[in-house]
This record gives structure tokens, sequence and C-alpha cells, in this order.
């Protein structure tokens, strides 16, 4: 059972409100290590906002974020990074004008402690460069590996983000909607990429609005609705559900 292992990602009684009107109110969630959520729910549900409050792009309004048991709450995004939370987003975040390998080599770097600066010293450059081959490699992308970021298909640009969370060193993946823009021709070859980062140990939360992506890859299923976490549990438990079911009567997953 998820709950019998220590959550590597939790939530107490989180909140944020914009402008005097609640986004998001009293989610309590636990994901324990290595295991595999998917967060669903309509549009303006909440989705996006609590990852931007799991990644410190928000501060919250109320309730704490705790990573491996450490209160994360008032961390910047590069200390979360730094401790292994690493997220996509809906929208490609690369440097598109530079190679995919020095997308990837400059994440490395980073993690080996060079930072993000163009130069560096040989050394680290060297083990940078190692650690990005295999990364590029892991997706599947070394045969563009020289090839400009902005040249990739969608597809492709979605493997290149979970290439550069991996030479990162990211342990607990937080993935917006990576379906977004992929043609449907490239979703099963995404989604098997992303099973992977997870049967090799990794923690994964993934927002996605293909629930047929969700229900194969989830060992259980956040539900937000209205900003207020519905359900959670199994695939089966929360399809199941009459309150989702309602909920959800009209509205588009």
């Amino acid at each position: 059972m998820a709950s019998e292992r220590m959550p590597a990602l939790q939530v107490r009684e989180l909140g944020f409100s914009a402008g005097g009107v609640s986004v998001l109110r009293g989610v309590d969630l636990a994901v324990a290590e290595g295991e595999f959520l998917g967060i669903i729910g309509p549009n303006g549900a909440g989705k996006t906002t609590l990852f931007n409050l799991l990644s410190g792009l928000l501060r919250p309004s109320a309730g704490r974020v705790a990573l491996d048991g450490r209160d994360i709450t008032a961390l910047a995004p590069a200390a979360r990074a730094r401790l292994g939370l690493g997220r996509t987003f809906q929208t490609s975040l690369l440097f598109g004008a530079l190679p995919v390998a020095e997308n990837v080599r400059l994440a490395a770097q980073a993690r080996l402690g060079g930072g993000w600066r163009w130069w560096h010293r040989p050394g680290y450059r060297d083990e940078a460069s190692a650690l990005a081959a295999e990364a590029i490699e892991s997706v599947g992308l070394t045969s563009v590996a020289g090839r400009p970021a902005a040249a990739l298909s969608h597809g492709d640009k979605r493997k290149l983000e979970l290439a550069v969370l991996i030479a990162s060193g990211t342990r607990v993946l937080l993935l917006d909607e990576p379906m977004a823009g992929v043609n449907s021709e490239d979703v099963p070859g995404l989604t098997a990429l992303i099973k992977g980062l997870h049967t090799a140990g990794r923690t994964v939360l993934m927002v996605e609005h293909h629930i047929s992506v969700v229900l194969g890859l989830a060992q259980r299923v956040a539900v937000l609705h209205h900003g207020e976490l519905l359900a959670c549990g199994s695939p089966d438990e929360v399809m199941s559900d009459d309150t989702v079911q309602s909920a959800y009567l009209g509205e588009p997953l």
C-alpha cells in the first residue's frame, strides 16, 4: 500500500487565493516514494495551480508542502530542484536556439554544482556531457542531439524535457499535461517513456486530460473539482465513484 511508505511529497490543508477568489482550498494529499499519481479534473479545477504550489512558482495562502518530510513551503523553485523535485510545463520551456545536447548538458552541469552558465571549467563540461549523452539516449533522441531544440516536433520536445529532468537528477517528477500538442501517433511512445521513468524508481505526479493515458499509468488517481480534492483512490475506485461521475456530468475530464 502507498500509505505504508514514507511520503515523497505531501501537502496539508493547501490553499491558494487570488484577488479574493479561492482557487484551491483544503487539499490534503500524500504521494509515496516511487508512486505514480494521476491528477484529473476539468479546466479551472485547480490542477495547474496545485503544480505551481508544489514547484514553488506560487506561495500558498494556507497549508504547507513537504518533500521527503522536509517543509519546503518557503523554498524557491531552484532550491526545490536541487532537492530532487522537477517539473515540466504545458508549454515547453527549452533553450530553442541551443542544440538538444546543450539543453541537457546545462541541466547536468547545474546538478554537478556548475550552475546554468554556458561556460565552465573542462572537468564540469566533460562529466556533464557524459550525463547528458546518457539521458538523451534514454529518451531516444541521440540521432537529433545536434539539432536546435526549436526544430523538434512536439513529441520530441516532450522527450527532451524528460531528458533534462533525468540529467538534473530529478527524483520527484511533476508532469503537467505531457501529451499536450503531441500527435496521436506519438502518444504511445511517450507514454512508454514516462512509464519507464516510473519503473526506474522515480515518483511521478501527472496532470493529463487523456484519461486513457492516466488510467494506464497511474497507481492512484486524484480528482480536483472547483479547487477541492473530490476523490483519491485506485483508477477503478475513482472512475466508478458516484460523486465523481455526478460532478463530471456534462463536463469533460
